[in-house]
């Protein structure tokens, strides 16, 4: 007689998810093989064919980019759902429905609707799910359930083998691409590229960030083979001006459809004012052959925001996050730090995940920062702070780095150079502490900071 597979326990509590999500093979481990998202989604239904989505991919801001998208949506009476990872405090913040993440009871029921399929997979396939592709399902479900009229999901990692291309775009979003997760995605931009290209799909309509020629060519020519429109940043739109405001910038915009004028950004960077161009482009695309209205356009980029990106969590000193975790992103913080503040001494307290291009990540910061702190996370993954101080040193010299392993205390050294600019000979209160380096040490950061406000 053929045994049944035991039928999973529900959830009660959001503990209980946590804990059953997290037992499953880490997302940071990636098999190439969407037959265990495939299984998953045909016996939930194929939620993901109930509703258009708007893909994303690329190297650096994708989160930032999905939430413009999803507010310009909703500005457009549209209900959405949102997909996008990692978390940056708590797991509930990868599934947002009409803009705001799924509360505790929410999370336990997009997880109650989909445990009774798992063991099904689980005893099916060569490997179980994994904790990435069982969130996916639980968001693609509850997406369905909500109904939402469209979902702007994320990639985990790549595309072509990311769980989320189960679903087919009907506006693919393809954001700048540089290395990063090289022992899955390939050594170089255009390696890396190739597996991106995939979230392109036959008929869909491929809404292209600025990028270098060489992988610029691996697009268009996956688009080519697919059957794919094409549009791309510099030629049918982008970026006209953009002049450093308080809390934030303003920028003049060129859609697909209209120029968008005297639009308030409250977010630091040339990264971001490119980001919003994308989002732009690909909310015009998915809409229709209309302009969008100037004033919504406005109303929405105004209310944007994206938590652990260039975040100002504190005054005196100030304490900015940001989520930097790779040459690239590092680069493109660096330059907004330049453009938009005046921080001086400006003190770096810096913890990486040891598979990292830390080396990359610490020469892009060292211009900019007066001294840092190396400091860890709570993960498995986080490099050691003495690890780290090794390789600073090289870069940094012996008399700008410290080490303090405890986070708290870290960003409390950090604060105290900073208000009395000892590294600098500044004046008192014109500096400040950037927290970054990875996604996980901002949240913690975030979760230690938020705690000791009165």
């Amino acid at each position: 007689m053929t045994e049944t597979p035991e039928v999973p326990r529900l959830a009660e509590t959001f503990a209980e998810v946590e804990d059953a999500l997290l037992s499953r093979w880490p997302e940071t481990k990636l098999e190439p093989s969407l037959d265990r998202i495939r299984a998953f989604a045909e016996l939930l239904g194929d939620p993901q064919a109930s509703y258009p989505v708007i893909h994303l991919t690329g190297t650096n801001g994708k989160t930032t980019t999905s939430r413009m998208i999803d507010t310009l949506l909703r500005a457009l009476d549209l209900r959405t759902g949102r997909f996008t990872s990692p978390h940056v405090e708590r797991m509930t913040e990868r599934i947002s429905i009409d803009g705001e993440q799924l509360d505790d009871e929410g999370f336990v029921r997009a997880f109650n609707d989909v445990a009774p399929f798992t063991h099904l997979v689980d005893s099916s396939e060569a490997h179980p799910l994994s904790f990435f592709e069982t969130i996916v399902g639980m968001a693609f479900a509850a997406f369905a359930d909500a109904p939402v009229d469209v979902a702007v999901v994320e990639v985990g990692m790549g595309g072509s083998w990311d769980a989320t291309n189960v679903a087919d775009a009907t506006v693919a979003v393809v954001l700048p691409i540089a290395v990063d997760h090289s022992q899955y995605l390939g050594e170089t931009p255009v390696d890396i590229a190739a597996e991106k290209a995939g979230i392109i799909k036959a008929g869909s309509l491929a809404v292209l960030a600025q990028q270098t020629p060489e992988v610029a060519q691996v697009l268009l020519t996956h688009a080519a083979e697919v059957g794919a429109t094409v549009v791309r940043e510099g030629m049918e739109f982008g970026v006209i001006s953009r002049v450093p405001a308080v809390g934030g910038q303003v920028v003049s915009l060129q859609g697909l459809r209209a120029r968008y004028d005297e639009v308030f950004l409250p977010l630091y960077g040339a990264h971001q004012a490119q980001n919003a161009a994308v989002a732009l482009a690909a909310v015009e695309a998915f809409a229709g052959d209309q302009p969008l209205d100037e004033e919504l356009v406005r109303a929405a980029f105004a209310e944007v925001s994206s938590p652990g990106r260039l975040e100002i969590v504190r005054r005196s000193p100030t304490i900015v996050l940001d989520s930097a975790h790779n040459p690239h992103g590092a680069e493109a913080v660096a330059a907004a730090l330049d453009d938009s503040f005046a921080f001086s001494p400006l003190i770096g307290v810096v913890g990486v995940m040891a598979d990292k291009d830390y080396e990359g990540l610490l020469s892009a910061f060292e211009p900019h920062f007066a001294h840092i702190v190396c400091t860890q996370n709570s993960t498995h993954r986080s490099m050691p702070a003495a690890q780290l101080a090794q390789a600073a040193l090289d870069v940094f010299g012996e008399d700008r780095v410290t080490v303090e392993p405890d986070l708290a205390s870290a960003i409390d050294q950090a604060a105290a150079m900073a208000e009395s600019g000892e590294d600098a000979g500044q004046s008192l209160g014109s500096g400040a502490v950037l927290v970054t380096g990875s996604v996980v040490t901002v949240g913690e950061a975030r979760a230690l900071i938020r705690r000791r406000r009165p």
